[in-house]
């Protein structure tokens, strides 16, 4: 099976996307890599978003922001909600060394026309790697506070494609907090964490924009995660750590039955991970990294 015909179709996320919802799935978020070198994104955007009639609430899109100044109201149009642009750094020099790439006014563009075409509420991603942006973080959050958004810091994780990780690298969300609150005191935002990966902060000066802390490598919050990835190339994934995958595409493409389809779901699902084994002496990393999985 070749690389493209191991990619589900539309037919077949439209038919997996029916079961999910249908099985209480109330959100769905397309991440990457990035998801918008899909020249049809649009397209995908528009049948996903036909699923609000079915119990769908909220469709996101998370990404680097490159190609947002073009396309932010298109996505829109196409039945988008919201998205969440990573942004590890303020400093130009900086957003190259660690993206490798030299496109940080554009990625600003990007923002700004997100906020224009209202995929709203926008959150902003930063991975804090020591040596590399820890210096920014009270910066980040001036940023938050002047153009309204939610900033979330995250911390550093074995994810990363040249498995470079390792532990002093990890800035730990207490101290990105600390740092945060020698410029800017903050309070718990009023609401309950439940499945959330992030703890929550406002500005206690009332100020706009919010702060969010996801520290899975310090503070790991496995005990409420609810989430289930699905691949490209239709594998189920129980957790960003698993080092086993589950394939459904290869179900739905045997003819199985709808009940069938459900009862594999259901089965895989009762096989999440009850944690991450991150800080375990014998961790390994998985095969395929950040950019074939998503966040």
């Amino acid at each position: 099976m070749g690389p493209k015909e191991q990619m589900l179709t539309y037919e077949e996320i439209e038919y997996v996307c029916d079961i999910f919802v249908a099985l209480g799935i109330e959100k769905i978020r397309l991440t990457g890599g990035e998801p918008m070198l899909r020249r049809d994104i649009e397209t995908l955007i528009s049948k996903l978003a036909a699923f609000k009639d079915k119990g769908l609430r909220d469709l996101a899109l998370t990404t680097n922001g490159y190609f947002l100044p073009d396309h932010a109201q298109q996505l829109k149009d196409a039945g988008l909600d919201r998205v969440t642009i990573s942004l590890d750094s303020l400093k130009r020099d900086v957003f190259r060394r660690m993206t490798g790439v030299d496109v940080l006014e554009r990625v600003l563009a990007g923002i700004e026309a997100a906020k224009q075409a209202q995929l709203t509420p926008i959150k902003l991603n930063a991975v804090v790697v020591r040596g590399y942006n820890e210096t920014e973080v009270a910066d980040f959050a001036a940023f938050a506070r002047a153009h309204d958004v939610a900033m979330r810091f995250i911390e550093f994780m074995p994810l990363d494609s040249g498995h470079e990780w390792s532990r002093e690298s990890v800035v730990s969300g207490r101290e990105i907090r600390a740092r945060i609150e020698e410029r800017f005191p903050l309070v718990p935002a009023n609401v309950r964490r439940g499945a959330e990966t992030s703890s929550r902060w406002r500005f206690a000066d009332g100020a706009a924009g919010e702060i969010g802390i996801i520290a899975p490598v310090t503070e790991a919050f496995c005990g409420a995660c609810s989430r289930i990835r699905l691949t490209a190339d239709g594998q189920i994934r129980t957790c960003l750590f698993s080092t086993v995958e589950h394939s459904l595409r290869d179900v739905v493409r045997s003819h199985a039955t709808r009940a069938e389809i459900i009862e594999y779901i259901e089965g895989v699902v009762l096989k999440k991970e009850p944690r991450h084994y991150i800080n375990d002496p014998d961790f390994r990393q998985p095969a395929r990294t950040m950019s074939f999985i998503g966040g």
